[in-house]
C-alpha cells in the first residue's frame, strides 16, 4: 500500500486507488493512513467524524464506511494493473483488519509520504548535529520536495486530523527552519533573500525566520534593512502580544548594531542565529 497525505490524499493497493470521493469514507481513511500498521479505536473514528456529538447510528455507519473501504479495496486488489489476483496480498479483511476496540490498516510495509519525510528529517538533523552542511541541506531538500500541498488538502478535517494537520505543518516549519540555517553556514545568505522575504510574511511572529532573515540581509551588506526587520516584529508583537522579541533575537540585533558595515562580527552573529533555530526545533 502507498500512502500520500502531505498533500491530495491519495491511498493506493495493488496501484490502484482506494481512496473514496464521499466526504466521510474519505475523512475515515484518512485518519486510517496516517495511523497505519497501528489500532485505531472506534471511539477515536468516531469523534474524528462526528465530533463530541455522535448521531445515534453512529456505530452502523461507521460499519458501512468500513465495508465501502473494503469494497475499494476488494477491487484493487483483483484489478490491479492488470495483474491477475493470484500473488496479491491477502484479502480487503486482512488490510483493514478488525481490532479489538476497533481497526487498523495495514500497509504491507508499502511507502507513506509521511515516514519517508521523518527519515530524511532526521538524517538531516543529524548532519547538523555533525557539522555536515551539505549534507543537512541534501537531506532536508529531498524532504521538503515530498510536500504537495496542505496536509489532507481535500479531506474534511475533524479532531484528530486537525491536530495532525497542525503537527505535520509544524514539523515541516522545523525541516524549512533547519534548511535555511544550514545554507547560511554554507554562505548562501543571498540565494535565501526571496525565499525568506515570502517566510516572514506568511508567518509574522515566527521568530527563526525573522532572525535568519536578518542574518542574510545583513551579510548581503543591507544592515539597515536588518535592523528594521526587527523593529517591525517586534512593533508587532508589543501591538498584538504584549510581548517583546526573545532574548536571543534581542542579542542578535544587538551584534548587528554593532558590527560594522565591512561584515564585522558577522561570524558572531550566525552562530547566534544557529542558536536560535537549534532551541525551537
Amino acid at each position: 500500500m502507498d500512502i500520500e497525505v502531505m498533500g491530495v490524499l491519495d491511498v493506493q493497493e495493488n496501484g490502484v486507488s482506494i481512496t473514496p470521493t464521499a466526504p466521510k469514507p474519505r475523512q475515515l481513511l484518512a485518519l486510517l493512513a496516517l495511523r497505519a500498521d497501528r489500532p485505531v479505536p472506534v471511539a477515536t473514528l468516531m469523534e474524528e467524524l462526528w465530533g463530541s456529538t455522535p448521531p445515534r447510528s453512529a456505530r452502523t455507519t461507521l460499519q458501512t464506511y468500513v465495508l465501502q473501504l473494503r469494497e475499494l479495496i476488494e477491487r484493487a486488489l483483483g484489478r490491479g494493473r492488470g495483474r491477475p489476483r493470484v500473488g496479491a496480498r491477502g484479502s480487503a479483511k486482512s488490510i483493514l483488519v478488525t481490532v479489538p476496540g476497533g481497526y487498523l490498516l495495514d500497509s504491507g510495509g508499502g511507502s507513506s509520504d509521511v515516514r519517508e519525510f521523518e527519515e530524511l528529517t532526521s538524517a538531516g538533523y543529524r548532519a547538523v548535529d555533525a557539522g555536515d552542511f551539505q549534507g543537512a541541506v541534501r537531506q532536508l531538500k529531498k524532504a521538503l520536495e515530498l510536500w504537495t500541498g496542505p496536509p489532507f488538502a481535500d479531506v474534511p478535517a475533524g479532531e484528530h486530523l486537525y491536530l495532525e494537520i497542525r503537527r505535520l505543518e509544524e514539523v515541516r516549519l522545523c525541516a524549512i527552519d533547519q534548511r535555511i540555517s544550514a545554507e547560511l553556514r554554507l554562505g548562501r545568505h543571498r540565494d535565501l533573500l526571496s525565499e525568506l522575504t515570502v517566510l516572514v510574511n506568511r508567518h509574522p511572529a515566527h521568530e527563526n525566520f525573522h532572525a535568519q532573515y536578518m542574518l542574510a540581509l545583513h551579510r548581503s551588506g543591507r544592515r539597515v534593512e536588518a535592523l528594521e526587520v526587527y523593529q517591525n516584529l517586534r512593533a508587532a508583537l508589543v501591538r498584538d502580544l504584549g510581548l517583546e522579541p526573545s532574548a536571543d533575537l534581542q542579542r542578535i540585533q544587538r551584534l548587528i548594531l554593532i558590527s560594522g558595515s565591512d561584515g564585522s562580527l558577522v561570524e558572531s552573529v550566525a552562530g547566534r542565529s544557529d542558536s536560535l533555530v537549534h532551541s525551537s526545533c
